[in-house]
C-alpha cells in the first residue's frame, strides 16, 4: 500500500508542477503560494475532521509541535521558492532540480536520524543527480 501511495503522491506532484506553471503565468509567486496553500489546509483539515482525527490534537506531546510546525516552515519556504522558480524557469528544469530533495533528504536523514548511508544508496544517489544534471541542462 506505501508503494501505490507514493505513486499517487508522485502523480499529483506532477500535476502540481503543470497545473501552477499554468496558473503562476499572470500571478505572484507568493500570492499564488498563498491561495495553493488555503487550498491545502481546507482540505487537509476537511480530512481531520471526516476521520474525526481531531480528537487527537490534546494528546499531542510538545516535541511533536516544535517539529511539525518547523516542518510547515520547511514546507512553506519550499512551496515559495518552487513557485517563485516556476515563475522564472521551465516546468522542464524546475521539477527536475526540485527531486534533488530526494538526495537532500537522505543526507540529512544519515546526519540527524542516523540512517545508514549504503553503497547502493550512493549509486542510486549519483544517478538522481546525474538524471537531475541531464533534464535541467
Amino acid at each position: 500500500m506505501w508503494f501505490l501511495l507514493a505513486l499517487l503522491s508522485a502523480v499529483f506532484a506532477a500535476l502540481t508542477a503543470i497545473l501552477a506553471k499554468v496558473g503562476v503565468d499572470s500571478v505572484n509567486g507568493t500570492l499564488a503560494t498563498a491561495i495553493r496553500t488555503t487550498v491545502v489546509l481546507v482540505m487537509a483539515w476537511g480530512m481531520v475532521f471526516l476521520t474525526q482525527a481531531e480528537r487527537g490534537i490534546s494528546t499531542i506531546a510538545r516535541k511533536s509541535w516544535i517539529f511539525l510546525i518547523l516542518s510547515g516552515v520547511a514546507t512553506g519556504a519550499s512551496w515559495l521558492c518552487y513557485y517563485h522558480a516556476l515563475k522564472l524557469g521551465r516546468v522542464n528544469q524546475v521539477a527536475p532540480i526540485d527531486k534533488l530533495s530526494v538526495l537532500f533528504t537522505l543526507v540529512f536523514a544519515a546526519i540527524f536520524l542516523h540512517e545508514g548511508l549504503t553503497l547502493k544508496t550512493g549509486l542510486a544517489c549519483a544517478l538522481i543527480v546525474s538524471g537531475v544534471l541531464l533534464l535541467a541542462f
